[in-house]
């Protein structure tokens, strides 16, 4: 789901950098209240662990990719804007070193997976807490949420941003191919994600080593 560069308007990807900075730098502030020394080791571990999760990917037509995020553990164990601030952070890294979503689409890449990934798998957890499957499905849902924003976002830009002739100018599917293929491309990864999350949470937990 890390989207290449060329594929998004920059009337688009402008307006998200802002929005991406806003947000980590009120996502900042919330870090320097809530984070412990003790628990800096294990944000580190799970920042690595989300890391090399979501660079694990498959391509898919169109030019994005199915993959894991990562994002959920962080989320649900250290709150939703310190997830956001560690996935800016892996999602800056791989686009630098290993090429793995675009320098332009940056910005719509960290929305879709840092910020809305991050805020859903922790509303999710927090509505269904006191459910056996609360972990479990706070990583599916999430996951799907992602997919779904992001489909949205691409989606739109045969409608919004064509040639003179009607000819696309930068992603070239319209939403009903993206809905459809990245939400049911996901399934499976969400199915994963949400087993790993849950796994992870209990661990931790276990540890007493929750932020």
């Amino acid at each position: 789901m890390h989207v290449p560069d060329g594929f998004i308007a920059p009337q688009v990807f402008v307006p998200a950098y802002g929005l991406v900075i806003g947000l980590a730098l009120y996502g900042f502030k919330r870090f320097k209240e809530n984070l412990n020394e003790r628990s800096i080791p294990y944000l580190a571990t799970l920042s690595a662990y989300a890391f090399v999760l979501s660079s694990l990917s498959l391509p898919l037509p169109g030019g994005t990719s199915v993959h894991g995020m990562g994002f959920a553990p962080l989320s649900i164990l250290f709150g939703p804007w310190i997830a956001y601030l560690c996935m800016c952070l892996v999602l800056l890294l791989q686009a630098v070193l290993l090429g793995h979503g675009g320098i332009t689409t940056y910005s719509v890449n960290t929305l879709a997976i840092g910020f809305v990934g991050s805020l859903c798998a922790y509303g999710v957890y927090s509505l269904l807490t006191k459910k056996r499957y609360a972990t479990f499905l706070s990583g599916f849902i999430s996951t799907l949420a992602s997919a779904l924003f992001m489909s949205i976002v691409l989606g739109i830009h045969p409608y919004l941003f064509t040639d003179v002739d009607g000819k696309a100018l930068y992603f070239p599917y319209p939403l009903s191919i993206t809905i459809t293929l990245l939400l049911t491309s996901h399934i499976p990864v969400a199915f994963v994600e949400g087993l790993l999350t849950q796994a992870i949470v209990s661990f931790v937990r276990r540890r007493g080593l929750e932020g």
